[in-house]
């Protein structure tokens, strides 16, 4: 029991000395606070096409089984294109809901389906417009692939955080010191969203796919930021 009540007092009297000591401690001084960013533009090489139709009518199991054959038609045509990495082909949304009367019955049933396409072979994907006969396309969009964006945020963010360095180096010199250490650091990097065609340039690419059987498309570019911020302590 002596032993026991000795080690538990040493034990109080070490937290209570850590203790003083943090209280203690003087404030970090010469610390400065930074942040710099650097940016590039790349081309976007990922495009995505979502196909879609809807149904209407009195009898749910009816609008239900046109909605699926629609949706099989176009896979069965989606899937002829599918690559792995090249052309995705992959199911969107499946509802059915019922359409209500003012007094509040039921009148029938809509319901819609998605088909989602997409891919690095642009053209491939931009193909199927033309070929999917039972859905039409309702929505446009580029990006950046998985790799391409991987591959520009690593270089981003390397010029990010030389320009860091550098302007820690310039502060500090500025301030009358000889160099610097670093204290904490945080780098994101980030791409810019998906590029949505717009409406009416959509509508008028429809129109051109009967005609050509492919949808007419422009990827344009995607802005890939990096921003590197954190603190450093000044140094003699």
């Amino acid at each position: 029991m002596k032993r026991s009540t000795r080690a538990a007092a040493a034990a109080a009297l070490t937290l209570a000395g850590h203790s003083a000591m943090a209280q203690v401690q003087p404030a970090p001084q010469n610390v400065v606070n930074l942040s710099a960013s650097a940016s590039v533009e790349v081309a976007n090489d990922w495009l995505t096409i979502v196909f879609s139709t809807s149904r209407d009518g009195s009898d749910a199991a009816a609008v239900q089984a046109q909605l699926k054959a629609a949706l099989e038609a176009a896979l069965a045509e989606a899937r002829k294109a599918a690559r792995p990495g090249q052309v995705e082909v992959q199911t969107g949304n499946f509802s059915l809901n019922p359409r209500y009367t003012p007094k509040g019955g039921i009148s029938g049933w809509q319901g819609q389906v998605e088909l989602i396409v997409e891919g690095r072979d642009t053209v491939a994907v931009a193909a199927l417009a033309g070929k999917v006969q039972t859905l039409t396309v309702q929505r446009v969009g580029f990006s950046l692939s998985r790799e391409a964006r991987q591959k520009v945020e690593s270089e981003v963010a390397s010029q990010a955080i030389d320009r860091f360095r550098v302007r820690a180096e310039a502060v500090s010199r500025q301030f009358g010191f000889g160099g610097y250490t670093i204290r904490e650091v945080n780098v994101v990097a980030d791409a810019s969203a998906m590029v949505v065609l717009p409406r009416a340039r959509l509508q008028m690419s429809q129109a051109m796919v009967a005609d050509s059987g492919a949808l007419p498309t422009e990827g344009g570019k995607a802005t890939v930021t990096a921003n590197v911020s954190g603190s450093v302590q000044m140094t003699k």
